[in-house]
């Protein structure tokens, strides 16, 4: 007799049935996937918002703004998924697809990559 994950209830049906509803189903997974600590929420949610902060600024794929804009929107800058050294010696700081990289004068250079 095979008993649910989430609330170990009888289970009818199917013999592959792992759960006995939906909704034990839907528990036990948001509870196996939530994020484990508080930091990793934290750092994903601070890499969402510059991701979105990026979006916004650059809606074109291409252009620019100043370091105090992308502050003034609550950017982080220590926040971002991946570096890119050029050939031509220029590092972008990429959150995913948007990425950015520091021009004179307090500009950056906002790109989107082609996937």
């Amino acid at each position: 007799m095979k008993t649910c994950l989430e609330c170990s209830e009888k289970i009818v049906g199917r013999e592959d049935k792992k759960f006995c509803s939906d909704s034990c189903r839907n528990a036990y997974n948001n509870k196996i996937n939530k994020d484990s600590t508080n930091f990793m929420r934290n750092v994903n949610n601070k890499l969402r918002k510059n991701y979105r902060i990026l979006l916004e600024l650059n809606p074109d794929g291409k252009s620019k703004a100043t370091r105090d804009k992308m502050l003034s929107k609550g950017f982080d800058f220590d926040f971002f998924t991946n570096i890119m050294d050029t050939k031509t010696g220029n590092t972008y700081y990429f959150l995913y697809d948007q990425g950015y990289r520091s021009l004179e004068n307090d500009y950056y250079l906002l790109v989107k990559k082609e996937l």
